[in-house]
């Protein structure tokens, strides 16, 4: 959630802190800063990772406020739902809700008389700021309370929307029909279904809205409105979640109502949104109609302070947990002795269980108060079957000079399809480990005289997916691939391979029955531990080699090959040590590739390989180092084959 740190002071007046007190109390006590960025000379836009868990409250400018608020101990100087909303209603405007547990309160407003327009410069400057493109005063007023109190709101031209025969306007809230449709703000045409909720017309029944997501093109506000419906209503979480997903149309309002913002905000946000057009539109507001079919309330949860000492591993003092309390605005009564009842305020809809109010009380408190016990060991009760097999083969493979890979369980193409695809490339499960082995082998074999290696080895151990007569079955699978040339696969991988497969076998005790497809050899592995007796422990892990890390470089590498005659009883240390300082710092590493030793001379063969940090390097760039190795070696006499 994108806020403006000036946009704060509406709230918390002279008391707002600094951008970086706001990063800092925010870090500590609530929320990870994802970053900010400058705007203008004064003013920064502070990207805050809201939690799901906060999402109902948080992800709007005065649930930030109200949190900075609490964390500060500093009253809000403004606060818009400290005032009860005053709502006139009109017999002009009709509601009906074919199922209030789907939408659980819906109101409009009726204002006429207005002039639409480009937004003042402070109202379209803070919403561009946040990344919102200023379409007109009206939609921009919308915009801005969304962002201001977290309550989705959309306007219609009330003279494009058709009356009723009682010359009311009518809103009905339904789900969709088989074969309904609807098009979008942007154009967009989407297909429905009855698990999607609508908006309609109750004059003709004609769909007007995507229930909690987008806003269609009937009745759209545009340049000769003059009279206008707002409208702004809450919607069932699971079913606006499922219809986004479905529809593949994720909103702004679609992902405040999939985190269950509280009902109780709707008349403030419509009563806020009306001022608001009022004062930069013009016009009057003729009055408001409201259906309420099922308003949330926060239920009072029990919270004891020996359950909060036990669960934070602190002490806490009942006057402490009394001032945390008022803080946060919770309601309390207290019961017996050291029991309270706690509800909280009408927006936090997240806290539902005793936990929920201790993980307030340890975050106002500060975490970093919490001191740190060794828990007592636990008795093993049970070992993990998978878990023990896969950590013997990976031993086994390690020990053979194997590289662990992690590759990614989506495929372009492939047996499962999902849903909703991650990504066009990810619209798949993958029903092999193979395929992406052979991906794998393929762009990393080129990196064996960088890193000094005969060959590539590489294992996996993953869940796989297929699709039966049953449906869907998973299973773990093993595979592990080599390759012995950079340009490819040759039968001298198998030869390989089969010699890998060996060894495993050997170290689990029985055969693979493995399939090898050109230098990868993949196993049913799930079916295969199960055979394997059951152990009774865990094998004693040794103690990890000290490792240092030092970032790689990106540009490619180039090698040269260097064969040397030497006199008898040279070693290759001895030959490395003119090799390399001469080489210069461009040299990443020196490998000795083969060795013979005839008429009492011995042939030293190396490879250097060479490689720049920040640049890719030329020919020319490296003849001119070997040209310098040449000369040393020739100072010490060796002949260069």
């Amino acid at each position: 959630m994108k806020i403006l740190h000036s946009w704060l002071k509406d709230y918390m007046g002279d008391a707002t802190p600094s951008v970086q007190e706001v990063e800092r109390i925010m870090t500590f006590s609530a929320f990870e800063i994802d970053g900010i960025e400058p705007v203008g000379v004064a003013d920064a836009v502070i990207d805050i990772k809201i939690l799901p868990n906060r999402s109902s409250d948080c992800l709007c400018h005065r649930g930030i406020a109200r949190e900075l608020s609490t964390l500060t101990g500093t009253p809000l100087s403004h606060d818009p739902f400290s005032l009860t909303p005053i709502m006139p209603e009109t017999d002009r405007l009709v509601i009906s809700i074919e199922n209030g547990e789907y939408c659980r309160h819906f109101d409009l407003a009726l204002v006429t008389g207005i002039t639409v327009g480009p937004s003042p410069e402070w109202l379209a400057s803070r919403l561009e700021a946040l990344g919102q493109r200023s379409i007109n005063n009206i939609v921009d007023a919308t915009n801005y309370v969304m962002f201001a109190l977290g309550q989705p709101l959309h306007a219609y031209d009330a003279d494009k929307f058709k009356k009723d025969e009682n010359n009311a306007w009518h809103f009905g809230v339904r789900m969709a029909k088989v074969g309904e449709a609807i098009d979008t703000l942007g154009g967009v045409r989407y297909e429905l279904d009855p698990s999607i909720q609508l908006i309609v017309n109750g004059a003709d029944d004609s769909p007007a809205g995507i229930a909690g997501i987008k806003g269609g093109q009937y009745a759209i506000v545009d340049a000769e409105t003059k009279n206008i419906i707002l409208e702004a209503g809450n919607f069932d979480p699971v079913v606006t979640r499922k219809a986004s997903q479905k529809l593949k149309l994720s909103t702004d309002a679609s992902k405040r109502f999939e985190n269950n913002v509280a009902s109780k905000v709707v008349p403030y946000a419509l009563t806020e949104v009306v001022a608001l057009i009022i004062k930069i539109a013009g016009g009057n507001v003729e009055g408001f109609a409201h259906a309420r079919p099922k308003t949330m309330e926060n239920t009072a949860v029990t919270i004891k302070k020996r359950n909060a000492e036990a669960l934070l591993g602190i002490s806490l003092q009942t006057e402490t947990i009394e001032g945390i309390f008022t803080g946060l605005g919770f309601g309390y009564a207290k019961k017996d002795d050291g029991v309270f009842e706690v509800t909280a305020p009408f927006e936090r809809t997240d806290i539902l269980i005793e936990e929920d109010v201790i993980e307030e009380i340890g975050r106002i408190i500060g975490y970093d108060k919490v001191t740190s016990v060794m828990p007592e060991t636990v008795p093993l009760t049970h070992i993990n079957v998978r878990h023990y097999y896969s950590e013997k083969v990976r031993a086994c493979l390690l020990q053979l000079g194997f590289s662990e890979v992690i590759t990614s369980s989506f495929r372009a193409k492939d047996e499962v399809q999902l849903q909703n695809a991650l990504a066009s490339d990810k619209s798949y499960l993958r029903s092999t480990l193979a395929t992406n082995l052979l991906e794998v082998l393929a762009k990393n074999t080129p990196f064996t005289d960088l890193l000094g290696m005969p060959d590539t080895r590489i294992f996996e151990i993953g869940t796989v997916f297929s699709k039966t007569d049953a449906g869907v079955v998973e299973h773990v699978a093993l595979a592990f691939g080599v390759r012995t040339k950079v340009a490819g696969y040759t039968p001298k991988d198998d030869a390989l391979l089969a010699s890998v497969v060996t060894e495993v076998a050997t170290c689990l005790g029985v055969p693979l029955h493995e399939t090898i497809t050109q230098g990868v050899a993949e196993v049913q592995f799930t079916n295969l531990y199960l055979s394997l007796p059951l152990p009774l422990a865990y094998e004693a892990v040794s103690k990890a080699l000290p490792i240092s890390y030092v970032p790689f470089s990106v540009y490619p590498a180039m090698s040269r090959d260097i064969a040397l005659w030497v006199p008898e009883g040279t070693s290759a240390e001895a030959i490395e040590s003119i090799l390399n300082p001469s080489a210069g710092p461009l040299r990443v590493r020196t490998t000795l590739f083969d060795e013979f030793t005839k008429d009492g001379r011995t042939s030293f063969a190396f490879r250097l390989v060479f490689q720049a940090g920040e640049r890719t390097l030329t020919d020319g760039e490296v003849n001119t180092v070997m040209e310098t190795v040449y000369e040393a070696v020739s100072k010490k006499g060796w002949e260069v084959r």
